[in-house]
């Protein structure tokens, strides 16, 4: 299976691919960052979102999307922003045909650090070591869309085991 996750942001919308074979090994794919310019118009912001998105399962053709669920936020423009760019993702998806799963903050670090309250820098490590990089990602966006990804593989698998013992 291959998934797309996506950690969306106002300024960064990072996007990452992660491959798991039958054997449940990862394999990194491809990552990345989508750098929204605040000097244009949230529209035009949200376009760029969706066609980059768009482009980027075109091309890596993943079996499924991860999406990082809302966190509390203490600015209320802050989260309608997240909350717009976090449509546009979903559209984006939703309109190639693909299943969309939600992962609480909490969820994605405990399947991937072991800890919900782990550090970026932690999350950033345990992507590298999982997914037997060289190097971290260059983008903690593109890191976390990575750990997105990873949360929703070892999700499925533990469905698949739970449901196989049926």
């Amino acid at each position: 299976m291959r998934v797309l996750g996506i950690d969306c942001g106002g300024e960064f919308t990072g996007y990452g691919l992660v491959e798991q074979n039958q054997n449940d090994d990862l394999r990194y794919v491809a990552c990345g960052t989508i750098k929204l310019s605040t000097r244009e118009t949230l529209p035009k912001r949200l376009h760029q979102v969706y066609e980059t998105l768009r482009s980027v399962i075109n091309e890596f053709r993943p079996d499924e999307v991860a999406i990082e669920d809302v966190f509390y936020a203490v600015n209320v423009k802050s989260a309608l922003k997240l909350g717009q760019v976090r449509g546009v993702a979903m559209l984006a998806a939703s309109s190639c045909g693909l299943a969309i799963a939600e992962y609480a903050p909490l969820s994605i670090k405990s399947a991937v650090v072991g800890y919900g309250k782990a550090e970026k820098s932690q999350v950033q490590h345990m992507v590298t070591t999982l997914l037997r990089l060289n190097a971290p990602p260059k983008s903690p966006d593109a890191a976390d869309a990575l750990a997105i990804a990873i949360c929703h593989l070892h999700t499925a698998a533990t469905r698949q085991r739970q449901e196989a013992t049926r």
